[in-house]
């Protein structure tokens, strides 16, 4: 596991350097040759590095480990280089989340988060980058793997990092709103907050109700919200809570089943949505609606 500072902003070289896995002659080597010493200030005379120079010092090296020389590599991360960051294939976007989920290296997993999302937006970074990583780590389940931590490590920086995106875009845009909720006894939500952030981005209304959220408070969010949908998620059919769904409906609210885990009902009347895609399809229609 990555180690955390206590006190925020005020990094000393010898963790950054341990964070990156360098020795503190390289950082200090870095510092000199490229100026991108610590820029905030310590105790007495020394200087400590700030988050956001840590975060920087993080992005440089995966554009060194992306074939980009370092010099280059440091104008980039710190601003000063016209030329743009090499090309990165969703195949090597994939593996670097799997390296970094599988060592715990927590931080690293967020900055590549962040990265991905911001290159691509969250609909191309779930598809293309995010599900194929989460699918391998299923892949392993199957296999006899136990993967419990990195699955842990992954899925709870994926959750942050679609939070910390959302969050860039108006918390209250005017209109009546497209609602979110996993149906009350489902715990995997991210497909949702996938959803979520790519409404926002497109500056569509919406509310998310999260996971393991009683039916009771689904259908009063729905009844005050007066949403022009209700997206109701389900992965398995244990968790597919038609009475919910119909309860909905009888408020006089438009609802969609999204998820596989609705598929064993068969049509209950019900717009029904299995991928991003479409789900943002649908959403995107009853808000122009």
């Amino acid at each position: 596991m990555e180690p955390t500072n206590a006190e925020t902003g005020a990094w000393a070289p010898g963790k950054v350097a341990g964070l990156l896995g360098v020795s503190p002659v390289t950082l200090r080597s870095w510092s000199a040759r490229y100026g991108i010493g610590p820029s905030a200030a310590g105790a007495g005379r020394h200087r400590r590095y700030s988050d956001a120079d840590v975060r920087r010092l993080q992005h440089m090296q995966r554009l060194v480990g992306r074939g980009m020389p370092v010099r280059e590599a440091a104008a980039a991360a710190f601003g000063s280089s016209r030329a743009g960051p090499p090309e990165v294939s969703a195949s090597r976007r994939v593996r670097e989340l799997e390296d970094a989920a599988e060592e715990l290296r927590s931080a690293s997993v967020a900055g590549l988060l962040d990265e991905t999302l911001e290159t691509l937006g969250p609909a191309a970074a779930w598809t293309d980058v995010l599900a194929p990583v989460l699918r391998g780590l299923g892949d392993r389940w199957q296999r006899g793997d136990v993967c419990f931590a990195s699955e842990w490590a992954l899925t709870t920086e994926i959750s942050l990092a679609f939070e910390r995106f959302s969050r860039r875009f108006p918390a209250a845009v005017p209109g009546r709103p497209v609602l979110l909720a996993c149906c009350p006894a489902e715990r995997h939500s991210l497909p949702m907050e996938a959803l979520r952030a790519t409404l926002a981005e497109a500056g569509v209304p919406v509310a998310y109700a999260g996971q393991l959220v009683p039916a009771e408070t689904v259908a009063d969010l729905a009844a005050r919200l007066d949403p022009v949908l209700v997206l109701l998620w389900s992965l398995a059919p244990p968790t597919a809570d038609d009475l919910l769904a119909a309860r909905v409906r009888d408020l006089g609210r438009p609802v969609g089943t999204a998820g596989p885990g609705w598929h064993h009902l068969g049509d209950r009347g019900f717009a029904r949505v299995n991928d991003l895609a479409s789900a943002v399809e649908l959403a995107v229609e009853h808000a122009g609606a």
